[in-house]
């Protein structure tokens, strides 16, 4: 897919990504935001995302991202959905309904398409990576290519992940062409942590628990304790993933309570485990080593429910 042959008569076009947007997802959408804008200027460009994190704001003109939602348009021209079904898209739905043509750019392996024309390819690294590939390389700058970057560096676990192909680095350097300090941002959206979320980091590996013979390890925080330390779902970002660093655990389930008894359920394997097929079974998705999904529960019962299919899988027991 080019995304150029399909601007051709447009006016306006709407790009949006899923719930909770993560660096893959504000990075996609505004280097697609980007592009657009500086080689088409007369197109109106309009984003809707949810809250940007603070890390991410140094990518250019997220402050013109529609938090609210709110547009005085009735049917854009084009609405290009990324790293996402429409099905995650929360309030943007609308306008992807409303649209006269729709675009799905994606690389979630639960994802079948949900647009006109469809950019869908599990094998990808992250959305950033396929959008490099929908537009023109020479009609690139340094702002685009800063915020694919940062994308692609999220998905990936800074190119350790399995996603990461040849191709990817190939990407990665491409875009490193540009001309900007990679070594930053990678510390910048990645490493760094402040020091409420070096708090919540330490009570959530504190009151872990090892489970199946330590191939398991699971932590939760409650609503209770994120109103206690005044963090948000922004400030967990990463715990899941440093729980599967545990020696000898190949999946790990970290859960934190959005409201009582409602759980956000994040999944991360080595491949022993398809997380993806156990998200999937709870209304989420994602990819076979990370997916996540919505339980409603008591901490327990979420628990319980998640790894009857993380044992069964283990044990090679699925039906």
């Amino acid at each position: 897919m080019k995304i150029d042959e399909h601007l051709a008569g447009v006016k306006t076009v709407a790009i949006s990504g899923h719930i909770h947007p993560d660096g893959d997802c504000i990075g996609s959408c505004m280097g697609m935001y980007l592009y657009i804008s500086k080689n088409y200027p007369d197109i109106r460009v309009d984003v809707f995302l949810e809250e940007v994190p603070d890390e991410l704001k140094f990518i250019k003109d997220t402050v013109k991202i529609r938090t609210d939602f709110q547009t005085d348009i009735d049917s854009y021209d084009l609405f290009i959905c990324q790293d996402s079904g429409k099905d995650r898209l929360g309030e943007a739905e609308k306008y992807f309904d409303a649209a006269k043509k729709t675009i799905n750019i994606d690389h979630h392996v639960s994802n079948n398409g949900c647009g006109d024309e469809n950019y869908i390819v599990p094998t990808a690294s992250s959305a950033c990576e396929l959008v490099f590939d929908t537009i023109d390389e020479e009609k690139m700058d340094v702002e685009i290519a800063k915020a694919l970057y940062t994308g692609m560096v999220t998905d990936t676990g800074v190119f350790k992940y399995n996603n990461t192909s040849p191709k990817t680095l190939n990407t990665a350097a491409k875009l490193i062409g540009f001309g900007f300090d990679f070594g930053s941002i990678i510390d910048h959206v990645f490493y760094e942590k402040t020091y409420l979320q070096n708090q919540i980091l330490g009570r959530a590996l504190l009151e872990s628990i090892l489970m199946m013979d330590g191939r398991v390890c699971v932590s939760v925080v409650s609503k209770q304790t994120m109103d206690f330390y005044g963090c948000t779902s922004n400030d967990l970002d990463g715990i899941v993933n440093q729980l599967l660093l545990t020696i000898g655990v190949g999946c790990a389930i970290f859960m934190y309570e959005n409201e009582p008894m409602e759980y956000k359920v994040s999944l991360r394997s080595d491949g022993s485990v398809n997380v993806s097929k156990i998200a999937q079974i709870f209304g989420g998705g994602g990819h076979v080593r990370a997916s996540g999904c919505n339980i409603n529960g008591t901490a327990h019962d979420v628990i319980n429910s998640v790894m009857k299919y993380v044992h069964q899988q283990l044990e090679g027991n699925e039906d």
